[in-house]
């Protein structure tokens, strides 16, 4: 009788369970709202950056291409304001491997998540989890 107690339990159990489904939800948003953030004005380095399409200096050397991904924590927080953060990381990193390379500035910067590459003037694209965000860019560095 025991067995098959915890056997129709397991049954029942199993009926009522749902699938569980991860959010991975994409969002644009806009890189003036991010970089002008109290965040965003104190923690940029003194590199330029041009995202592809916006106008920009010329530059004498091409020095490579990176790319950086950043994440954070969607805990506590609404998706824009965790990836108005993971975005700003993600920036700082590549100014900070710009410097590191020698170079003045980042041109043609570019999201990349999941593979695919979102090309904006004007925003990004961060993808939101469930418990996290996560922020994908590439870009150029020159001199």
């Amino acid at each position: 009788m025991t067995r098959a107690l915890i056997l129709s339990a397991a049954i029942a159990a199993l009926a009522f369970a749902t699938p569980a489904n991860a959010r991975n939800t994409e969002h644009n948003y806009s890189v003036k709202d991010a970089v002008e953030t109290g965040r965003g004005n104190a923690n940029l380095l003194d590199i330029p950056y041009y995202f592809l399409g916006q106008k920009r200096p010329k530059y004498s050397k091409k020095i490579g291409t990176w790319a950086s991904n950043r994440s954070s924590s969607g805990a506590f927080r609404g998706d824009e304001e965790s990836c108005k953060i993971a975005f700003l990381s993600t920036l700082i990193r590549l100014q900070e491997r710009a410097k590191a390379e020698g170079g003045t500035a980042i041109v043609d910067i570019r999201s990349v998540t999941r593979g695919t590459k979102f090309e904006s003037a004007t925003e990004y694209r961060c993808v939101a989890g469930s418990m996290v965000v996560h922020v994908g860019l590439e870009g150029t560095v020159v001199k």
